[in-house]
């Protein structure tokens, strides 16, 4: 009797993922990714697509407070102010990673990805940037669901307006 070898099935890539990657290769520009609630999720959705590696420089999931600060340049006074739930925050993160991994395109992610509120904000509750020479890009999103839900949602966003902000 024989045994069946099967090829291995590789997962579905998210189209937004896959499309970011192509826009950023065909400037020849390279991409960051800072990350707080989405604990590497985004990095591993862009390493799902074959040749990311042209464009992905890296990633630092910062997902305590203080490492926002001492790893990614977050302004320790800001965090103090307002915490880690933050527009600017998220902003700041970006930047950050950006300068720090020597990317053209800096990501971030930050907010509460439940079951808990953290720091008087609710589950939910999302921020998101995209940093390049000069744009800004931030939006904030209160999001529905369980935890996975959450996260993956900001995973969704954060690729959604990098995209926006390129095109």
């Amino acid at each position: 009797m024989g045994t069946d070898s099967a090829s291995p099935v590789e997962p579905p890539v998210p189209t937004s993922a896959a499309t970011l990657l192509d826009v950023l290769a065909a400037r020849g520009w390279t991409l960051a990714v800072a990350e707080s609630l989405t604990g590497g999720l985004v990095s591993a959705t862009l390493v799902e697509v074959p040749g990311a590696s042209a464009v992905l420089r890296g990633a630092v999931v910062a997902y305590a407070t203080d490492l926002k600060g001492t790893l990614l340049g977050v302004d320790p006074a800001l965090l103090d102010a307002r915490g880690a739930v933050d527009p600017d925050v998220a902003a700041a993160m970006a930047r950050g990673v950006r300068e720090r991994l020597g990317a053209d395109v800096g990501l971030a992610t930050t907010g509460v990805a439940g079951p808990t509120p953290q720091d008087g904000h609710p589950p939910g509750t999302v921020h998101v940037a995209v940093v390049t020479a000069g744009t800004v890009r931030v939006a904030s999103l209160r999001l529905g669901g369980d935890r996975a839900a959450v996260r993956g949602g900001a995973v969704d966003a954060v690729l959604a307006l990098a995209l926006d902000v390129l095109r």
